[in-house]
């Protein structure tokens, strides 16, 4: 059973990769095709680089950091803050930069939770 979720987790990942790999190419097709680069577009570019890196990271050490999805929620809110554009409700915009910055914030704690300079005990 546990080769059985293995594959399955690997098969996964594959198609994962694949998907991510084909709309990176889009994206850039749709670009050379508008020639026209924005900045959520570019945002969406460093969507797909982080999930490939995630990819990657859980190919090597089959486990995910739980910082990495968390980087890529920031970017994601932050292309999602920028494809809504000027007529964005002020309001609508302080919760979501109030979701990155709990993020980050998340981030900075997660990464220090074991760090000496806190006090705190470190990671065995």
């Amino acid at each position: 059973m546990k080769d059985l979720i293995k594959n399955l987790q690997l098969g996964l990942l594959v198609v994962i990769l694949i998907s991510t790999v084909i709309a990176v190419f889009l994206e850039i097709s749709s670009m050379y095709q508008l020639r026209d680069i924005t900045l959520a577009d570019l945002l969406l570019m460093f969507l797909y680089l982080e999930v490939l890196a995630m990819v990657r990271v859980f190919w090597e050490q089959q486990s995910i950091s739980i910082t990495l999805p968390l980087l890529i929620a920031i970017t994601a809110l932050s292309r999602f803050i920028i494809l809504q554009g000027k007529e964005m409700d002020p309001s609508s915009l302080m919760y979501e930069a109030g979701a990155i910055l709990l993020i980050a914030i998340a981030i900075v704690v997660m990464r220090f939770r074991h760090s000496s300079k806190l006090g705190l005990n470190k990671k065995k």
